[in-house]
């Protein structure tokens, strides 16, 4: 099952887009956590089994200085994307690299393409 946790500044009609596809997705507002710190949203990330998705180049950072080896993080680097947008990316982003989401990695998706790093980040 694809168990995610969308960040903030991602749009969250985009959870609702994914459910409608099978997803198990939740947006931190739906969960009362939008202003929460993103360690807690990694800490809860990793407590559900779910990979967060993110805008946010901190998040990978803080797995890199913690040495955790959970949860997995895609983080993407385009901009302006809708809702359809996001979930069509993610349903990519998942098709190539469901085996390094199970692992535990981050996955920076950009405009010219993918790059996957296995936890724990060195």
């Amino acid at each position: 099952m694809k168990r995610i946790v969308l960040d903030q500044g991602l749009p969250a009609t985009a959870a609702a887009i994914l459910r409608e596809d099978g997803w198990d997705a939740v947006h931190v507002r739906e969960i009362e956590m939008h202003e929460a710190a993103d360690v807690e949203i990694l800490e809860y990330a990793a407590r559900e089994s779910r990979v967060v998705i993110t805008l946010d180049r901190d998040f990978p950072g803080i797995l890199a200085f913690t040495s955790a080896n959970r949860p997995s993080v895609v983080l993407i680097r385009r901009q302006r994307l809708q809702a359809a947008g996001v979930a069509a990316l993610l349903t990519s982003v998942w098709q190539r690299h469901e085996s390094e989401l199970d692992q535990g990695s981050v996955v920076k998706v950009s405009a010219r393409g993918t790059r996957t790093r296995l936890l724990p980040l060195k």
